[in-house]
């Protein structure tokens, strides 16, 4: 696969600017004159411009090129970057084939043991980023953030495409979270049917009181999708559906570092940026470039090794009156991040989900004789 044909390069306005000695842009490769080389590479960004999921889309095609202008002069944060930035994605001749690029572009980095990061174009594109995992063969979890469902039986592409994620044949999808959705905006219907499939979802409120206990849904997370819907106006008002309430840049940034130190993670997408919506400053564009910043110091922060047979985890055992009579849970002695073990089952393909994470409240329960709810949701998918 030539990799270069499916990119255009990043605008050269954008290289040629004086930049510090320990900027980000001083520390990355990037497609300008000429293609760069991938061996090594751990991240890829990718600009989209793809904006024909939404109507009013007057300006998504720039998004991209202003949030590099932001991410560009933001200082390199620690670890030894292998980071390149590809340019921006082609235009399909249609909107679906723009989602074919995603998906192949996707599954060739993933292969390859680089981890695609997405950033502009409308929401819908995140079922690119979903169909990159198709031709990897195995089941995966998604985490979205946003502040609806955008699972409308009918409207604009960006309102209904995670049905498309949840009905897609053939099924790869083993979970689903929807984070920080707004009570006022979903239908309480769509909810009811996240239920029947045992799929998470948690309002902004839960979130706002507690935003570490979401931590154990990202560390489950194959894949991220992130609209900017989510985060208020005030901090995105290049957002066109950001409401007034909603998470603030701060809480994003939190999101998206959870979301690094994921050693499963594999691709993230922040999309929905307009900026012919945003203040004079491009303040959306800044949040989004400080997003990636803290996604990619979480990524070279990563220190467990999620082997839990070796000597990096402790094995706690909690007995119980009822059934189940034990719950096995585990503590990495390098990030004191908590897991459960929930019971094999003769179907393969659920073994990778054998052990899953958790937080130190699930375990405070099975002390006081309670089954934590996460470990009833996941042996019933597993059923």
């Amino acid at each position: 696969m030539n990799l270069k044909t499916f990119f255009d390069p990043v605008p050269e306005f954008l290289c040629e600017q004086k930049y510090a000695h320990n900027s980000f842009f001083n520390y990355i490769h990037y497609y300008g004159e000429t293609f760069p080389d991938l061996k090594g590479v751990q991240l890829a960004l990718i600009g989209l411009r793809e904006k024909r999921g939404a109507k009013k889309n007057e300006s998504i095609d720039r998004a991209s090129m202003e949030i590099r202008e932001k991410l560009y002069h933001l200082k390199k944060g620690h670890g030894l970057y292998k980071v390149v930035d590809l340019g921006d994605l082609k235009l399909g001749e249609s909107r679906e084939e723009s989602i074919k690029y995603i998906q192949a572009v996707g599954e060739f980095l993933m292969r390859k043991q680089i981890l695609p990061i997405f950033f502009g174009g409308t929401h819908d594109l995140d079922f690119g980023q979903y169909l990159s995992y198709e031709g990897l063969e195995k089941l995966v979890s998604m985490v979205t953030v946003d502040a609806k469902l955008d699972m409308e039986d009918e409207g604009e592409y960006q309102e209904v495409h995670a049905q498309d994620i949840i009905l897609h044949q053939p099924n790869f999808l083993f979970n689903y979270a929807h984070l920080a959705y707004q009570s006022f905006l979903v239908d309480q219907d769509l909810i009811n049917v996240l239920e029947k499939l045992y799929f998470e979802h948690i309002r902004l409120g839960s979130i706002k009181h507690n935003l570490k206990e979401i931590e154990p849904i990202i560390r489950n997370a194959d894949l991220l999708s992130f609209d900017m819907a989510a985060v208020s106006s005030q901090d995105a008002p290049g957002a066109v559906e950001a409401q007034p309430f909603g998470l603030s840049g701060e809480e994003a940034c939190q999101i998206c570092r959870f979301a690094g130190l994921n050693e499963k993670l594999s691709s993230i997408g922040i999309y929905g940026y307009q900026p012919y919506f945003d203040d004079n400053r491009n303040k959306t564009a800044a949040v989004i470039a400080t997003m990636i910043w803290y996604f990619i110091e979480g990524f070279y922060d990563r220190k467990d090794s999620l082997s839990f047979k070796g000597t990096d985890y402790i094995k706690y055992t909690v007995s119980l009156d009822a059934k189940p009579s034990i719950l096995v849970f585990y503590k990495s002695k390098r990030s004191d991040k908590w897991w459960m073990e929930i019971p094999q089952h003769d179907n393969k393909k659920y073994d990778r989900s054998s052990i899953i994470p958790c937080s130190y409240q699930d375990y405070q329960m099975a002390q006081s004789g309670e089954i934590p709810e996460r470990w009833v949701n996941a042996q019933l998918k597993m059923m």
